[in-house]
């Protein structure tokens, strides 16, 4: 019989997918590693913590943790993402459906004073992150989840009355509040009493947002560097 005979006589039997099979389960094996690896980092501290106890925390063996990540720092990074990419989507959660600029500044403000205070989030992103992941890994993680949230009302809040704001001062105004609100954030989640912090922080938030209000509502033009530039 002719090969071309036999491969019309054989049936069309499709090979199985060895890595289709595997996926679920190295699906996971990588979630049940950022889940021990967030707790541990939560708890102890990125220095104090060692692969030994992740691995064992989340039975696996240490080649399963190096498939998936290239060591402690990785694995670190992974953890951070997850915890900064949830109080993104809980800030953009409490923006939703806030009509009024004031009012979703103020809802904004009060959830991210409250995503400060959760253990995971200073310890991770406040604490470890900056010298863990470096200052320029770590404020590109925080824009990409936070900083939308922050232009989304500092926007709201410029296009609230009458002021025709060009793109680089609105960038310009979004950029110094970015900044504040990270300042306060930090100072909120490395306080002895996050709570207490967090009001002082609101407080002063909400007066200086009244401030704007205020010149909103009486027509004051926000000053133009075009002035200054030919004065």
């Amino acid at each position: 019989m002719s090969k071309s005979s036999a491969g019309r006589l054989m049936p069309n039997v499709p090979v199985p997918k060895v890595t289709g099979r595997r996926a679920p389960y190295s699906g996971s094996t990588k979630r049940a590693l950022v889940d021990v690896a967030e707790q541990l980092f939560t708890e102890q501290g990125y220095a104090a913590t060692s692969l030994d106890q992740i691995v064992a925390g989340a039975r696996v063996t240490k080649g399963a943790l190096y498939h998936h990540f290239s060591g402690k720092q990785a694995l670190f990074e992974a953890v951070f993402q997850r915890v900064e990419g949830a109080a993104g989507t809980t800030i953009e959660k409490a923006l939703k459906g806030q009509r009024d600029p004031w009012l979703k500044a103020q809802a904004g403000l009060q959830v991210f004073l409250e995503v400060v205070q959760q253990p995971a989030y200073r310890r991770l992103v406040i604490q470890d992150g900056p010298s863990v992941l470096g200052y320029e890994r770590f404020r590109e993680h925080e824009e990409r989840s936070t900083f939308a949230s922050v232009t989304e009302i500092v926007r709201a809040v410029l296009n609230a009355g009458t002021w025709e704001l060009g793109e680089e001062m609105l960038n310009t105004f979004t950029r110094i509040f970015f900044g504040a609100m990270s300042s306060a954030g930090e100072s909120v989640a490395t306080s002895d009493d996050p709570a207490a912090a967090a009001l002082r922080v609101e407080a002063a938030t909400g007066f200086i947002l009244a401030g704007l209000q205020s010149l909103v509502d009486a027509g004051v033009e926000p000053p133009d560097p075009a002035d200054a530039e030919t004065a």
